[in-house]
């Protein structure tokens, strides 16, 4: 098999003229020249997190009309998210991106942003309660979609069930409730799957690793597969594998989410054994959102990006060469 595409554009990108250049849309606010965007970001957390902040900061440039404002979290603090939003209310901008570190504590913020009418776009996360009336759209592949997937290729290639290992992302964050509602309602479904645990190793590679390790020891090796809900994660147990003397892609099968780089030559070196993406390069969907919130448009509460799933080495080899994070 090759890939399947995961999820479908509720708007599509336009050309034209974004906001700026000569002029700008109708009833768009500026400053000065410029249409101020406040963009409240996670910051670093890996490879998927670095490639879709950096794609937001290359499509709103001054050249496309923008003066883009980047605030990543201090060490992933949701108070220093909750400042830097507070701040660009403050300020004024005429439009704030919103990438949450947890989901729930938006409701005072959001509403002031509302009271202020700056419209608000979530990138990526939403938020809980998922209240549509404090913010414009949420712009994000579609996590229980794309882990429905893989619990689906799961009872495609253990059709007498497994004993699995969960790796989770950190608790709290709306990626994390989606990924393990996705594939809780499919695998629950299946026969023969026996869930040893579930736990957070937060995004990394060496919790992970750790984590896992432990894993194999209290169950004697006694495990057939890893759902990890990150690459990094599925590359951290790929190690924890290989230090307990078993082969990743035989005696243990690992499943990940996100299809970066190092995921796909990890399955096309046969360590993991699939890879489902979670598209992080939505920029241009943003910018459309953008120029058609602040033109008076109504858009789409949601709008999915588009992502694909790799089962196979040969469609990791395929893709490798023109993947872009």
């Amino acid at each position: 098999m090759g890939l399947v595409a995961v999820g479908a554009l509720a708007l599509t990108a336009c050309g034209g003229d974004p906001a700026g250049g000569e002029g700008t849309e109708e009833g768009q606010a500026t400053s000065g020249d410029l249409t101020t965007v406040g963009f409240v970001a996670v910051g670093p957390e890996g490879a998927w997190r670095q490639a879709n902040e950096a794609n937001i900061q290359e499509t709103f440039t001054e050249d496309a009309g923008f003066e883009l404002k980047y605030a990543p979290a201090a060490n992933l603090d949701q108070k220093s998210q909750i400042d830097a939003f507070t701040s660009f209310v403050d300020e004024g901008v005429d439009v704030i991106l919103l990438s949450a570190t947890e989901g729930s504590g938006w409701e005072d913020s959001l509403t002031r942003a509302q009271e202020a009418e700056i419209p608000v776009i979530l990138i990526d996360r939403g938020i809980e309660p998922d209240n549509t009336d404090l913010y414009v759209t949420r712009i994000a592949p579609d996590n229980i979609e794309v882990s429905s997937a893989v619990a689906n290729w799961a009872i495609e290639e253990f059709p007498e069930g497994a004993n699995y290992f969960v790796l989770e992302g950190p608790a709290g964050v709306s990626v994390v409730n989606e990924r393990n509602e996705g594939w809780d309602a499919v695998i629950g479904e299946a026969e023969g799957f026996n869930k040893l645990g579930a736990q957070t190793a937060n995004w990394s590679t060496e919790e992970a690793k750790s984590v896992f390790e432990t894993v194999l020891k209290s169950n004697n090796n006694d495990v057939q597969m890893v759902f990890a809900q990150n690459d990094e994660m599925g590359l951290g147990a790929v190690q924890a594998v290989e230090e307990a003397g078993l082969v990743p892609g035989e005696d243990v099968k690992i499943a990940t989410i996100d299809g970066t780089k190092n995921a796909l030559q990890a399955l096309a070196d046969g360590k993991l054994s699939f890879v489902a993406e979670y598209n992080p390069l939505f920029g241009e969907t943003a910018l459309d959102v953008v120029n058609k919130t602040l033109a008076g448009e109504s858009v789409d509460s949601y709008i999915i990006v588009p992502s694909l799933t790799f089962d196979s080495p040969e469609a990791a080899e395929e893709a490798l060469p023109d993947r872009k994070f």
